[in-house]
């Protein structure tokens, strides 16, 4: 291995050997792109150094003094002889004592998933062979800053496997520099890019200490569309000899004060940036000089890994889709299989509405309208946006489950490529008849309003229908396992979507009643607290109560981990042991992320329930906070609110005060059962997840997986031609060629879900041009957190920010702030003072079970678990939707709606 080489000689794939800053610069250079020369001293200096300075030791001892040992070795230790040669030698060819700029340049640097931008060390204006190498040193240190080392570990990346190779490139002494994003990194916006621009070197814009110029430029057809002027009150100058200075703007050439580019000069930007977008086929972050020639140079070029990706093109037309994870209250990714699951789920219901439905039931692709990006899925609304009745309908819907997406679908009637082309109801219509006559809605009704214990039977059917249905017997080999998985799976929506006409009646008849009694439906909440029949707040009810009868040791004391092998050991208390197992027979098809098959259910992994059950016990409170305590307290209010409005009806008439009390009797009767469609999907989901477990087992026996669990990071069809030994569908099959079998794929896969599983951003809706439309809105005024009111109620108390309910400790009356919740999160209700949520809207899932435990609650708060951190003392009102900082004298106290 050389230990300098040419940027001529460096192309994208020698990333371990270079780095990938100067990966990225070789690339440009054999494109034919300004890059000013320069040469790279590889990793295998680095290493040469490293083992010089005894870095492998200072790496195992490892520690909080990692950082600096590191740094103290490579600082202290000589650079090796033949190192020092290779850097003389390679500066002396860009010409006696020119100046230079020496970047460092990491091997986990600059790449598709992390960009690391900034974290190594920069050295502008340096001259003679001396200070090269003192600037190479330095370099080599920066890959064990504080904040390097922090990256690192936050990333997964191994400290031992990451090496510093080092940029040295002819400085552009530049009249004006900054950087340039191909691709708008505020609103994901592609094809429109955004130039900071500023007087002297580019380091005062990269490092932010320069307000400067700003130009935004639609890049097809080179047009500016906003210009906003800095005041570039700093200027970074080269000095003669080496060496930089900061100047303030009184010393800047004339005519810093107004714009430093113009029109022109902007354009040429852009189009050269287009340039480089082009040669890597994805949007570029790069830093771009220009001289006092009046020519333009790029000086670095990574890709922008902030923005979210976009699903495959459809088309030349504009679409918009909409997150079907945070509809679901899962921002984490989704496993290949969780997937294919759902496309499968997916079939089934777009079938209800088809002309043809065996077209749609069973195919393994899942209906047109669902689109996988970021390893999520989404659903492509641009047919619905772009008619009629869709737009009169989808904000009404969006705003009771998901009410910021409803907002952000109002917000983008105006604009002209989404406009409406389809006009006619009719088809609707057609679709929601065939929909009702399919589910025999028009008898779900009638049982709803005249017979509810009829209606109850039904949906015990559906249950022991569900059972019957996920039986295997023993003896099905592997391929009768997955296609019994994928007939279940196809038929599973049209089978349990069935109870939802009762459901809806319920609340047509809640709705019926406000309009006789003349009470705003915001002021009946209360009516629907403490409702029977829902299966989540009847588990987390047991749970509860599980709590009271088992023995208080030792979850008190031991750890989640230790409850858990205890457990598993047989080693629990025998109540606790017994209590719990029956607790898991019933619920443990149920998890964290549970629509996903391929995510571990509580019978597999209790971590979530035996901590949820330690922290109870370890709870000090009295029997008025006991959950059922709550439940029939909230049961009561519903009584009382309802008598309230039977008389506000009577006021208006006797016969509407009749109508009123039967319509509400029946309201509380069926709305419960809203969450019984995903109980009984969630009990599909892990029945096909212990058949395809047992697939995997065979796949680990024959020798084609390591796991049995890799399985869901496979797809059906790649699994089927695994027991076949038939071909692999494509992009599949040159992936596994590449890893050479399945287990490169599986890791591929693996690597990918794990880096997607660290993206806190998920966009609620996105355009196919990469526009999140909530970014585009104006922002809150400092310090306003506004929601959708959730659940009546104001509560005052000490904020916890959680992000993963496994494992998580909320003290009785803390507020829980979430980015969002599914039914794993529910225990957590069951102790909190009020609830906080990123996502959602009045009918999520999360807003519907803190009115039944009448916690008062806000959902659909931007940025919530950012904007708020643990230990702030919050205000919730779950009647206005807005969460305040309280004052930090504040005791904890709720005040009912």
């Amino acid at each position: 291995m050389k230990t300098a080489l040419d940027f001529s000689r460096i192309d994208g794939g020698m990333l371990d050997e270079v780095g990938g800053k100067a990966a990225n610069l070789g690339e440009l250079t054999r494109a034919g792109l300004p890059v000013p020369p320069g040469w790279v001293l590889t990793t295998g200096a680095y290493q040469e150094a490293a083992e010089a300075a005894g870095l492998d030791a200072v790496i195992a001892a490892g520690g909080r003094g990692l950082a600096p040992a590191a740094r103290a070795r490579l600082l202290e230790t000589p650079v090796p002889a033949a190192v020092e040669r290779a850097v003389r030698e390679a500066y002396g060819r860009l010409g006696d004592e020119t100046a230079v700029a020496v970047r460092s340049s990491a091997t986990a640097e600059d790449l598709p998933f992390a960009s690391f931008a900034g974290q190594q060390d920069t050295y502008l204006n340096v001259v003679g062979p001396q200070a090269v190498l003192d600037a190479v040193r330095r370099c080599w240190a920066s890959l064990w800053t504080d904040r390097a080392v922090a990256y690192r570990e936050s990333n997964g990346i191994d400290h031992a496997r990451v090496r510093l190779a080092v940029v040295v490139q002819v400085m552009v002494d530049a009249r004006v520099a900054g950087v340039m994003f191909t691709a708008n990194p505020v609103t994901g916006r592609r094809r429109e890019t955004v130039i900071d621009a500023a007087p002297g070197l580019g380091e005062a814009v990269v490092s932010g200490a320069v307000n400067p110029d700003r130009f935004v430029v639609d890049t097809d057809r080179g047009e500016i569309l906003h210009r906003q002027q800095g005041d570039k009150r700093l200027a970074i100058r080269a000095l003669p000899g080496g060496g930089t200075e900061r100047v303030d703007t009184e010393q800047v050439e004339a005519g810093s004060d107004g714009f430093c580019l113009d029109d022109a000069r902007v354009r040429e930007l852009a189009a050269l940036g287009a340039r480089v977008e082009g040669h890597y086929g994805a949007p570029q972050d790069t830093e771009w000089a220009l001289d006092a020639d009046g020519k333009l140079w790029l000086t670095q070029s990574r890709p922008i890994t902030t923005l979210y990706p976009l699903p495959e093109p459809r088309g030349q037309d504009l679409r918009l889709y909409f997150s079907l994870n945070v509809a679901q209250g899962v921002m984490r990714p989704l496993t290949p299989m969780g997937i294919a699951a759902l496309k499968l789920v997916a079939g089934g219901a777009a079938s209800l509405f088809a002309a043809s439905p065996e077209d749609l039931a069973g195919r393994r692709d899942g209906p047109g309208v669902l689109a996988v990006s970021g390893e999520r899925l989404w659903i492509d609304l641009t047919t619905a946006v772009r008619s009629r009745p869709g737009r009169f309908i989808l904000p009404k819907v969006l705003s009771a489950g998901e009410a910021r997406s409803g907002a952000v679908l109002e917000s983008l009637a105006d604009d002209p490529r989404l406009s409406v082309i389809h006009a006619s109801r009719v088809p609707l219509a057609r679709a929601a008849f065939r929909f009702a006559r399919r589910v025999h809605a028009p008898t779900r009704v009638r049982q709803a309003v005249t017979s509810p214990e009829r209606a109850l039977a039904f949906t015990r059917r559906i249950g022991e229908e569900v059972d019957r249905r996920l039986r295997v017997p023993d003896t099905a080999t592997p391929a009768e396992r997955l296609a019994h998985a994928e007939r279940v799976l196809a038929g599973t929506f049209p089978l349990m979507i069935s109870i939802m006409p009762i459901v809806i009646t319920g609340y047509g008849l809640f709705g019926l009643a406000a309009r006789l009694s003349g009470v705003p439906l915001g002021e009946m909440q209360d009516v629907l607290r403490s409702v029977p029949h829902n299966p989540t707040t009847e588990m987390d009810l047991e749970l509860w109560a599980l709590s009271t009868r088992i023995e208080p040791e030792p979850f008190r004391r031991a750890p989640v981990s230790e409850l858990v092998r205890r457990y598993r050991a047989g080693e629990l208390p025998p109540k606790a042991q017994r209590e719990i197992a029956a607790f898991l027979r019933e619920y443990g098809h149920r998890g964290v992320a549970e629509i996903d098959v391929g995510v571990p259910r509580w019978s597999e992994d209790p971590a979530h329930i035996l901590g949820v059950l330690a922290n109870y016990l370890r709870m000090d409170g009295g029997a008025d906070l006991a959950p059922e305590a709550l439940f029939a307290r909230g049961a009561a209010e519903a009584e009382a609110t309802t008598a309230r409005l039977v008389a506000a009806a009577r006021r208006r008439g006797r016969v509407r005060a009749a109508v009123v009390r039967f319509g509400l009797r029946r309201t509380r009767q069926v709305v419960g059962l809203r969450e019984l469609p995903k109980f009984y999907l969630v009990k599909v989901l892990a029945g096909v997840r212990r058949s395809l477990l047992v697939v995997g087992d065979h796949l680990v026996t024959t020798g084609v997986l390591d796991a049995a669990a890799d399985v869901f990071f496979l797809t059906p069809a790649e699994i089927e031609s695994a027991l076949t030994g038939g071909d692999l569908p494509e992009p599949a099959a040159e992936s596994a060629s590449a890893g050479g079998d399945l287990r490169g794929l599986v890791a591929g896969r693996r690597a990918v879900h794990e880096r997607e599983s660290r993206r806190r951003h998920v966009p609620r809706v996105l355009l196919s041009d990469g526009t999140e439309p909530e970014a585009l809105a104006t922002a809150a005024a400092d310090g306003a957190l506004i929601g959708t009111a959730a659940s009546a109620g104001t509560v005052t108390g000490t904020a916890r920010v959680v992000l993963d309910p496994v494992g998580a400790h909320l003290e009785p009356g803390e507020i829980l702030i979430c980015p969002s919740t599914d039914p794993g999160w529910t225990p957590l209700f069951l102790t909190a003072g009020g609830l906080v949520m990123e996502m959602g809207g009045s009918m999520s899932h999360g807003a519907v079970v803190a009115r039944e435990y009448g916690i008062p609650a806000v959902v659909g708060v931007p940025d919530a678990t950012h904007r708020i951190t643990t230990g702030m003392r919050v205000t919730v009102n779950g009647a206005a939707g807005t969460v305040t900082i309280a004052e930090p004298q504040e005791a904890a106290v709720t005040t009912p709606a």
